[in-house]
């Protein structure tokens, strides 16, 4: 008897998932989806007039490929380019922005120290609804009025070299980490106090350097919870 071909049920369905795939990944790859963009099921099948079923199919191939990830009480989101070269432009930047911190402080006058409290207001008030890409743009300003006083011209170039180069790297580490939001906004508190009091050099300094590095640290921390989390069900299995 001559074999009778089977169509598979889920050829449509797979079909619309390569599309909803490849549909996803150019748009993480141009940087329209930066890193830690919510990916949401209903928003982008919307969008494809599909149902959610190949999204989340396109989803879990992303994720196979590490360009996603998967965070419980978060959902999907778009992964950091490269996390290894983010720590290390993220040490060098602690450096650089700790020094031309510290040199800048004796230009900071009453007024720029005023602004910078205004942004950390704004800052603060974004953790509500919190927007990480917004708090990154804030967080940037904030800084700036900090560091764009510093007299060495060549040192300065290093730290806009270092922004620009974590623009390039991710959108926002705080999609990521954005409990490290709220204490990043104490720290700024605390840096403009020492500032203000004309504390020495190497204080200002070294808190500065600290403060960029906890983001580090807080990094680092989630991905060791996640490695830890992805050994746990594969030894489940």
């Amino acid at each position: 008897m001559a074999e009778v071909a089977v169509p598979e049920k889920n050829a449509a369905t797979r079909s619309k998932s390569q599309q909803a795939y490849h549909w996803m990944k150019e748009r993480i790859a141009s940087g329209a989806y930066g890193s830690g963009y919510r990916l949401v099921l209903a928003t982008i099948a919307g969008e494809l007039g599909v149902s959610t079923v190949p999204v989340r199919e396109a989803i879990r191939m992303l994720e196979a490929e590490g360009l996603v990830t998967f965070e419980r009480n978060v959902g999907a989101q778009v992964a950091m380019v490269d996390e290894g070269e983010y720590v290390t432009t993220m040490q060098v930047l602690s450096l650089v922005e700790g020094a031309a911190t510290a040199l800048s402080a004796p230009q900071v006058t009453a007024g720029d120290l005023a602004r910078a409290r205004e942004i950390n207001v704004q800052m603060t008030e974004t953790l509500g609804h919190f927007d990480p890409h917004r708090f990154t743009q804030l967080n940037l300003a904030f800084h700036s009025v900090l560091f764009e006083g510093c007299p060495n011209a060549h040192l300065l170039d290093l730290v806009h070299r270092g922004w620009n180069r974590l623009a390039v790297l991710r959108d926002s580490t705080f999609s990521f980490v954005p409990g490290r939001a709220e204490e990043s906004v104490r720290e700024h508190e605390e840096l403009l106090e020492l500032i203000e009091r004309s504390a020495p050099s190497l204080e200002i300094e070294l808190a500065a350097r600290a403060h960029r590095m906890r983001t580090v640290e807080a990094l680092q921390a989630y991905q060791e919870h996640r490695a830890q989390e992805h050994r746990a069900q594969e030894h489940r299995r």
